[in-house]
Order: C-alpha cells, then structure tokens, then sequence
C-alpha cells in the first residue's frame, strides 16, 4: 500500500425488518430519501453494496459435502436492510450510519468487518 493511502474498513450498517415501522403513504419518501444517501455514498467512492433481504426466499443451509437442510444454526435469523461501505474511520461510518437512520427512519447498527489484508 503506497504510503499517502489512508486503510480502509468496510462497515456493515444494517437494521431488521421489525425496526422500520413506517405507514404506506410515506414510503415512498423513504425509498427517496434512502436511495438518495445511496447515491451520495457512490458519488463519495464508499459505497460497495447493499440491499434487504428478500425474505419471500427461504434461507438454507449448505454443509462441506455439498448437503443442503433447511435447518439453520439455532437463533440464526437474518432480515432486514443492509449497506456495507468502505472507509477510513469509525467515526465516518457512523456519520454515514447516521444519515441512514434518518432517511430509513429507523436505528441502524454498525459492525466492523476483521481487515483482511487480500480483499
């Protein structure tokens, strides 16, 4: 890494389904105003990827010898909207976590992804 560049982090910024408690006729404010944080964030270049879980989809389980189960790892439950960024600081994602919460209306929660120095 060339010594001017400042490591970067990837974020998880996320919340569950149950936490967006919003009335039909606002959505589509929401969805205005969410795509427009996520639009801020790629032309900022932090973006990587986000989405929601489509939860019409059954999640299942894959094991090493190619088995697939329905049977999930006990209290494993994912749902929900998420956004991974990519930037210098903690406080940054937080910042950014920040403007979400506010276009989402709704809390989100930030997890630090472990550095892994070949991604």
């Amino acid at each position: 890494m060339p010594a001017s560049s400042v490591p970067m982090t990837k974020y998880l910024i996320s919340f569950p389904a149950r936490a967006m408690q919003v009335p039909a006729d606002e959505m589509p404010a929401v969805a205005a105003a969410s795509r427009a944080v996520i639009i801020e964030a790629k032309a900022a270049g932090v973006y990587v990827f986000g989405g929601g879980i489509d939860e019409t989809m059954a999640p299942v389980m894959v094991a090493g010898d190619g088995a697939v189960s329905d049977k999930l790892y006990p209290g494993s439950h994912l749902n929900g909207g998420f956004t991974i960024l990519e930037l210098p600081s903690r406080a940054e994602a937080l910042a950014w976590a920040q403007k979400i919460a506010a276009s989402c209306r709704c809390a989100q929660e930030v997890r630090e992804f472990m550095y892994d120095p070949i991604c």
